[in-house]
């Protein structure tokens, strides 16, 4: 790592630890030459996900589209912020773990679909509602005797 203040190509590691949102490591740097000290961060460089949406426009991946979506479903349910942010983490390690650079929303719905039935009913039914574009009773019966069965 080149050195910010004397631009020595050579630096060396003092201490590393964690940053404090857990997805980056946190180095102090010294520099041989100059002897400043400095900090630098390390972090997993991602590919960009691809969200192919049912019209065929693509959009980069939202995590705050999928909280959204799952807060809505969950308004004035017994279910607590901590619950709700596991299964979002759930639902995108799934997605992650496809090692695509292009998903369909379609796949992303039903994965939080699936996520919701556990997670609470009631939520579920109400994301599938608006999910499923369900059209009129009958197809919103059919959906809760899915549940039932």
């Amino acid at each position: 790592m080149k050195c910010p203040y004397c631009n020595h190509p050579d630096t060396r590691v003092i201490d590393s630890r964690p940053a404090e949102d857990g997805n980056s490591i946190r180095r102090r740097r010294s520099c041989d030459v100059c002897g400043k000290r400095f900090t630098t961060y390390e972090k997993v460089e991602t590919i960009p996900l691809i969200i192919i949406k049912k019209d065929n426009n693509r959009e980069q991946y939202n995590r705050g589209k999928i909280e959204n979506g799952i807060l809505r479903a969950c308004y004035k349910r017994p279910v607590s912020a901590e619950a709700i942010q596991h299964t979002i983490d759930r639902i995108e390690t799934k997605i992650f773990n496809q090692e695509a650079k292009e998903i369909p929303s379609s796949m992303i719905g039903e994965l939080v679909m699936e996520e919701l039935k556990e997670l609470d009913e009631v939520a579920y039914v109400r994301f599938a509602s608006v999910y499923r574009e369900f059209k009129d009773v009958n197809t919103f019966m059919d959906e809760l005797k899915k549940i039932l069965k």
